[in-house]
Parts: C-alpha cells; sequence; structure tokens
C-alpha cells in the first residue's frame, strides 16, 4: 500500500509538471521558441520513434553506458578488496584516493579527444574514471566494515586468504558493492550523454546537440525527456536487482513491511 501510494505520488507530480509546461507558453508566460507546450514536445518525440533515429542514439548510449559501467564496477570491486584487505596498502593508497576522486570527469574531455577522438573510447574514459570512484569507495568501507570477532575467527581456523574473502569480507562488503554500483550506473548515465553532447560521440548527447543547433527545439525537449526517464528506468532496476540479490540482508529485509 505504502508503495502505491509512493508511485501515486510520483504520477501525480509528473502529470503536474507536463501541464505546466504546456500551460506555461500557452498563456504568454515563456517564449514558446525556448520552451515548446507539452502536446508539440509529445508530437516531436512520436515523430522521432517512428523514425527510428530515437532508438540508434538510444542503443549507442545504452552500449557506452553499459560496457563502461562493467569495466568500472569489476575494476573497483577487485581494486577496493586488494586495498581494503591489506592496511598498509590502504594507508599508502588513501592520499591518492583522496587526490584523483574528486577530479570532475569533464576534466578529463580535452585527453579524451586527444587520445581516442570522437570515437566510443572518449565516452568509456570519461564514465569508467567517473564511475570506478564510486564502487571502489564503497567496496573499501565495505571492507573497513567487517566484524574484528569473524576476522579473528577465521584466522583462528586458518582460513586461506581466499575464505576469508569469500566467508567473511565478501559477505559484509556485498551490500556496500550493490550501493556503489547503484550510484556508478547513474554517474555512468550522466557522464555518458555528457560526452555524447561535448565530444560528438554517438549517441542521445549527440541528437540532443543536433536538435538544438538546428533549431527544432521541441525535439531537444523531447530526447531531454527521453534521457531523464532512461535515468529513472536505470536507478529503478538497480533498486530492484538490489533488493533481489540481497533479500537475506537485514539492510534489505529491515525495508520489508512486516
Amino acid at each position: 500500500m505504502r508503495a502505491l501510494t509512493k508511485v501515486s505520488l510520483g504520477l501525480a507530480g509528473l502529470a503536474g509538471l507536463l501541464v505546466l509546461v504546456e500551460l506555461l507558453p500557452r498563456l504568454g508566460l515563456v517564449d514558446d521558441r525556448y520552451l515548446p507546450p507539452t502536446t508539440r514536445i509529445l508530437g516531436a518525440l512520436q515523430d522521432e520513434i517512428s523514425t527510428g533515429d530515437l532508438w540508434r542514439a538510444l542503443g549507442d548510449t545504452l552500449y557506452a553506458w553499459a560496457i563502461g559501467l562493467l569495466i568500472a564496477v569489476v575494476a573497483g570491486v577487485v581494486a577496493g578488496i586488494a586495498i581494503g584487505a591489506v592496511p598498509v596498502l590502504r594507508a599508502a593508497t588513501a592520499s591518492t584516493v583522496e587526490f584523483l576522486r574528486p577530479i570532475p570527469s569533464v576534466a578529463l574531455i580535452p585527453l579524451a579527444v586527444l587520445l581516442y577522438g570522437t570515437d566510443l573510447g572518449s565516452t568509456l574514459l570519461l564514465v569508467v574514471y567517473a564511475a570506478f570512484w564510486q564502487v571502489l569507495v564503497q567496496v573499501l568501507y565495505g571492507v573497513a566494515d567487517v566484524d574484528p570477532v569473524a576476522a579473528e575467527t577465521a584466522h583462528s581456523f586458518r582460513f586461506t586468504t581466499w575464505g576469508r574473502i569469500r566467508y567473511v569480507l565478501w559477505p559484509t562488503a556485498l551490500p556496500y558493492v550493490f550501493t556503489g554500483v547503484r550510484l556508478a550506473a547513474a554517474v555512468a548515465l550522466i557522464l555518458a550523454v555528457t560526452a555524447e553532447l561535448v565530444i560528438g560521440a554517438p549517441g542521445l548527447g549527440q541528437s540532443i546537440a543536433v536538435a538544438q543547433s538546428s533549431g527544432a527545439i521541441p525535439t531537444m525537449y523531447a530526447l531531454i525527456a527521453v534521457t531523464g526517464l532512461l535515468g529513472v528506468a536505470i536507478n529503478v532496476a538497480a533498486r530492484a536487482f538490489e533488493r533481489r540479490s540481497l533479500a537475506w540482508h537485514q539492510s534489505v529485509r529491515g525495508e520489508i513491511p512486516a
């Protein structure tokens, strides 16, 4: 019932936004050259869907997003466990991580263009860099949260390194890993669209830039709306996968009403 209420309120808010966008230009409160009514935006969206251009751009964006996210997750998990499991290594890399992590990925755009031009590699460089830190930091938190008693018990029973990782470290770190993946998924989408928009790599960002430069403002807003809906869909899918995978964990069982 609570979930249904939340969805209903969300849909009501979206409907209110659509009505507002329809009324503002109709009432002359804003210039419809810069903010077209909702009906014109929906018409442009329908045209994009029927021509197939939208699907090609969407496929390019999702491909870059998925490949970049996969690379970032694998690298972040492996590096996080390796660094977090060795106190000396974590202390030695702490300053490096804190130095590199705040650097905005968009600052790497000149380097990406220099190395890969407008190819997929430019988008992947930005996506992987941004998403990697989201996963790495969460994995480090997860490794640090291991119960000392459990760690000592594993040591007393002479678990191998792999055994300690599998039976002690990994179950503790897993909720943090999923949080990192969920955050990284959203960041990866943002950087994928940004790279396409600025660099000109194929995808939704490039289509938005082309629509803006050609004066097709309703199409531009339609593509922006698609990007927003894609972000919502990715977040909902990530949350659903997290809850299903962590149904055994207290962090998820505590969210399920009795």
